[in-house]
């Protein structure tokens, strides 16, 4: 199978980072809608009651700098630059749409969630939730 059969299958929602913050979110009572195709981007979780979404990050997709589970890939290296540059410039450019339409924005990366202490990872999102930490992005687990 080519590297591109095997990309091409990766899907983009109800991915296992996206489950796990979900089912940990219900857990503690939070609803939410999923992917608001009104909303720019369509973030993957959608907390109204809060005027909050949470952004689930794939550390390859959307180059996490400086983490273990992102690296360019060896063959055919200047389109994956530029494919994930054009990812991070979208990113950045539909972050700053939501909060200036008034959003607040969580950005969770994939390796966040690779620990054993998912319960952990979703208490700090039920405390930023509530005002109760002010974080820009779940600390990872480089």
């Amino acid at each position: 199978m080519s590297r591109s059969e095997m990309m091409s299958r990766i899907g983009s929602r109800d991915t296992k980072p996206e489950m796990l913050v979900r089912q940990g979110l219900h857990a503690l009572g939070f609803r939410y809608r999923l992917h608001a195709r009104d909303l720019p981007g369509s973030p993957d979780i959608v907390l109204p009651k809060y005027k909050s979404v949470i952004l689930i990050h794939g550390c390859f997709w959307h180059a996490h700098m400086g983490c273990r589970n992102f690296r360019i890939p060896k063959s055919n290296t200047d389109f994956w630059k530029e494919k994930l540059a054009r990812n991070t410039e979208r990113d950045a450019r539909q972050i700053k749409e939501l909060e200036e339409a008034g959003w607040r924005v969580l950005v969770v990366w994939e390796c966040a969630t690779r620990d054993s202490s998912s319960g952990k990872l979703v208490d700090t999102i039920s405390k930023w939730l509530h005002h109760e930490v002010r974080i820009i992005q779940v600390p990872d687990n480089q």
